[in-house]
């Protein structure tokens, strides 16, 4: 029988908090070589994917970041079988194997092979224990690429160029990024004038961190780029916003801002005026806490708004409102004709959010209308009739015995083939899916 942990003596704490460690990371590397394996023998099709890495990601509670760095260990560790007994044998973590197998991968132009060995043989070894250290790994290559990586220097050469933009689970936006000399010189001079500080016309102090000011400077510049007319085109249209809002929603946030128009004309609002909602038991307050009612704004690569915001919105931008029913559909945007139109494309963006298929939800930006009923068959380019997907699941559905159909809600509903669920059970669209109170 397993002592129960408050029973443990010191000494036995820390030996099974390194016990279980050591675990996880045998564990850890038998994911990796099943994932490989799965990569190897499953069809797409069985999938529904085009590669494990979205398999994992609909199926487990893994991030799609961390899904796809599996899936990329597990090929290349088959290529060096040194690096892989290292993580097989639970003595180097899969981060570690991941920067050495980076640095494998796509060694500096001018190191020889035998440098090359050389090299990930040491790397391996400093990663290699409870010793480990990440920045002297990180240094190493450093010295490599800057010694043997061409004859540009690593202040002119873009190819080490690379800027990362990720969604937080906070619904906010983390930036990190690495300029060659050029493009650096480039965004700093765009950001100076507007970072400068600028103290209240009373002569107080602007009291904005260099950093705010920064951040301000850079929503301001990308003000000006919507703005402008020579923008490129996406799916047909200029890069603009579209705020998806429902039509209870807008009719309480339009209650909203009357209300408060009429407490600065001197009304005085009561305590039922305020948008919060009192504490209770019932189950039914709660019930749709993970749908889209419960606010009123929903971006399509941000996602959800509060009321203040989506009003700030709605008063200091050029914008596309999109008005949707209680089930989350758009309303008044039927249409017969060929081609998915510009209005419907935001309509659909606004019901499915991205790809519907079930577990992938890629950006809207990324995907096509599919009819249902296809439209040689005699199908209408209407809401009803269509559904976003990205290329990879617009194909399956086609060449494969996955089906979709719009269901009582009006939105997508996906049956897996036979092989996938021998009951063949409808899945909900990926927007749709997650957890609701009953």
């Amino acid at each position: 029988m397993t002592t129960e942990i408050w029973q443990l003596s010191e000494s036995e704490l820390l030996a099974d908090a390194a016990d279980v460690s050591h675990r996880i990371q045998l564990m850890e590397a038998r994911r990796i070589a099943l994932v490989s394996e799965i990569d190897t023998r499953v069809s797409r099709e069985k999938l529904g994917f085009p590669g494990p890495a979205g398999w994992l990601t609909s199926t487990t509670l893994l991030t799609p970041s961390k899904a796809t760095k599996i899936v990329a260990l597990g090929r290349g560790m088959k290529n060096f079988p040194d690096i892989a007994d290292a993580v097989n044998t639970g003595v180097m973590t899969i981060d570690h194997a991941a920067l050495i197998l980076t640095f494998a991968e796509t060694p500096p132009k001018n190191l020889p092979q035998e440098g090359r060995d050389i090299a990930r043989q040491a790397m391996i070894t400093a990663a290699t224990g409870p010793c480990a250290r990440t920045d002297r790994i990180r240094e190493a290559i450093t010295k490599l690429k800057d010694t043997y990586g061409g004859n540009k220097p690593p202040p002119e050469d873009t190819d080490r160029n690379e800027l990362f933009a990720s969604r937080t689970l906070n619904g906010r936006l983390a930036l990190k990024g690495d300029f060659d000399a050029i493009t650096g010189e480039k965004l700093l001079a765009a950001l100076s004038p507007l970072t400068e500080p600028q103290p209240a016309a009373d002569g107080t102090q602007d009291e904005r961190s260099p950093a705010l000011r920064r951040a301000e400077a850079f929503g301001h510049i990308l003000d000006r780029y919507l703005a402008s007319s020579n923008r490129p085109t996406e799916g047909g249209e200029k890069p603009h916003l579209n705020l998806h809002i429902s039509l209870k929603d807008l009719t309480d946030l339009r209650s909203t801002m009357n209300a408060d128009s009429d407490s600065e004309n001197g009304s005085t609002a009561t305590e039922s005026d305020n948008n919060s909602r009192p504490a209770t038991a019932d189950r039914g307050a709660y019930r749709d806490l993970f749908g889209d009612g419960t606010t009123v704004g929903w971006l399509p690569w941000m996602g959800p708004l509060t009321r203040e915001t989506s009003r700030q919105l709605a008063c200091d931008c050029l914008l596309t409102a999109i008005v949707m029913d209680e089930n989350g559909s758009p309303i008044n945007l039927a249409r017969t004709a060929r081609t998915v139109t510009a209005k419907q494309k935001r309509a659909l963006t606004a019901r499915d959010h991205g790809c519907a298929f079930p577990g992938c939800g890629k950006p809207a930006a990324w995907t096509e209308g599919h009819h249902i009923w296809h439209w040689t068959d005699g199908g209408p380019t209407d809401m009803n009739n269509l559904v976003l997907l990205c290329g990879f699941h617009h194909r399956l559905i086609h060449h494969s015995d996955w089906e979709v159909f719009i269901g009582t809600d009006n939105h997508p509903w996906f049956v897996p083939p036979a092989t996938v669920d021998p009951y063949r059970q409808p899945r909900q669209s990926h927007a749709r899916a997650g957890p609701h109170i009953t």
